[in-house]
């Protein structure tokens, strides 16, 4: 039985939500390995929209286990949102989570460092959404943050986050904030909540282990995308944990061994959030009209996004490090009736033109995209159900992203709903959802 991997193979956005929703069916299992609450999946059912930021997509489906890993930091506040939004919608997500017992908690004063370190005069901004993710990852690497077992035992949390506190309580008196925090009421706020997540805690590596072991698949859900991975990304401008696939073992505790495929996500054209190099970037008409046909807004943070064209040696990259089976292309119906389309091809690096993706950060950002330009399509792909119903030029595009990349491209996605996917039959994608 397959157990499958499907993240983003750019800069994250690239509805990963409604994939993940839509193969959860085929799946027992459906388990997030990495991010905190700044990632939003938006699923839409029907009439219904929901942005899920903590808990895995599978939980919109009855008879579905989901599992937030040890590699995911949580505000234990907005998990609790969370559940209540999906509680009002009709849902009953606590009898369905499983919460990573080594997974790390967030404070308030976790976003309060991170709001002064992004306010720096003297510093470039990551363009954070300033909701503690990386100082909390920081104190994890810096093996003082508090885990979840940590917090379920009463005598041992007060001990480990006077400690923690009094750390944050130093940083905060240099910038002449300590007066603003409040550690003795968060300390008890954290305890009440604890009680209310306890239920949900347990050992999630001894249980998707077991699980898989039984016989029973496991969908493991990537946050963000390979290009904001922390190792394999364009670092400083990065998110704080390990978004490739290599990160769904060290985030769950399931071995490489136990994994059968990786699905890359991608969209037909690409976007990227806050700062940092982006060479397909088109900051004109093109641009503008991509972002508003696609409505490419920020799912927690309502920023806009920056837009361009596909970008195949980015993709060549995120294949090779992730080693994607599969690749789905999501937003196809973005593009109907935009005329030619650009598709970047080669890097143009100080005069040198070159398929490789430059690690500096200085480089990247002097990259100059070469493009092909392919005609467009004026039929709408909105609605079509076979793939060799979509218009000659919308395939013609996928194969040339197919040639470019070298990645099967196993299905496409033409609008938000479920419905909207179209999976190339007798495509590995095919065989891996069995």
């Amino acid at each position: 039985m397959s157990n499958i991997i499907v993240l983003g193979s750019q800069w994250g956005d690239e509805g990963k939500g409604k994939i993940v929703d839509l193969f959860a069916e085929k799946f027992d299992v459906v388990a997030r390995y990495q991010g905190g609450h700044n990632a939003g999946h938006t699923v839409q059912v029907g009439p219904q929209k929901f942005v899920l930021k903590l808990i895995p997509s599978g939980v919109l489906h009855s008879g579905k286990q989901v599992v937030i890993g040890n590699g995911v930091v949580i505000d234990p506040q907005a998990l609790l949102d969370e559940i209540e939004m999906l509680e009002k919608a009709g849902f009953d997500p606590v009898s369905k989570i499983s919460i990573s017992n080594r997974a790390h908690i967030i404070f308030p004063f976790h976003r309060l460092v991170e709001k002064v370190s992004e306010g720096r005069t003297d510093r470039v901004a990551i363009g954070t959404t300033s909701r503690g993710i990386g100082p909390c990852y920081e104190d994890k690497i810096g093996r003082r943050g508090l885990r979840m077992a940590d917090l379920l035992n009463e005598k041992l949390f007060y001990s480990l986050f006077d400690d923690l506190a009094a750390d944050k309580r130093t940083v905060a008196e240099a910038f002449g904030l300590d007066a603003a925090i409040d550690y003795e009421g968060i300390r008890e706020d954290y305890r009440n909540m604890a009680e209310k997540i306890r239920p949900m805690v347990r050992d999630t590596a001894a249980l998707l282990n077991g699980l898989i072991a039984s016989g029973k698949r496991v969908l493991f859900e990537g946050a963000q995308g390979t290009m904001l991975d922390i190792d394999h990304g364009t670092y400083p401008f990065v998110t704080s944990s390990s978004a490739a696939a290599g990160g769904a073992c060290t985030g769950t505790g399931v071995p490489p061994t136990k994994i059968n495929g990786v699905i890359g996500v991608s969209k037909a054209y690409i976007t990227r959030v806050g700062g940092g190099p982006f060479p397909s970037e088109d900051t004109g008409e093109g641009g503008n009209i991509i972002r508003e046909a696609g409505l490419e807004y920020g799912s927690v943070t309502g920023r806009p996004r920056r837009c361009g064209w596909f970008d195949v040696p980015l993709l060549r990259y995120t294949a090779m490090v992730n080693g994607f089976d599969s690749l789905i292309v999501t937003k196809l119906d973005v593009l109907d009736g935009l005329g030619d389309l650009k598709v970047c091809t080669a890097y143009n690096v100080g005069g040198v033109i070159t398929d490789e993706m430059p690690a500096g950060n200085m480089l990247l950002e002097s990259v100059e995209a070469v493009y092909e330009t392919v005609p467009g399509w004026d039929q709408p792909t909105s609605g079509v159900t076979r793939y060799d119903d979509l218009p000659k030029e919308a395939r013609d595009y996928v194969a040339l992203l197919e040639e470019k990349t070298g990645v099967e491209v196993g299905a496409v996605s033409t609008g938000p709903e479920r419905s909207e996917t179209i999976v190339r039959p007798g495509s590995r994608l095919e065989k891996l959802l069995g």
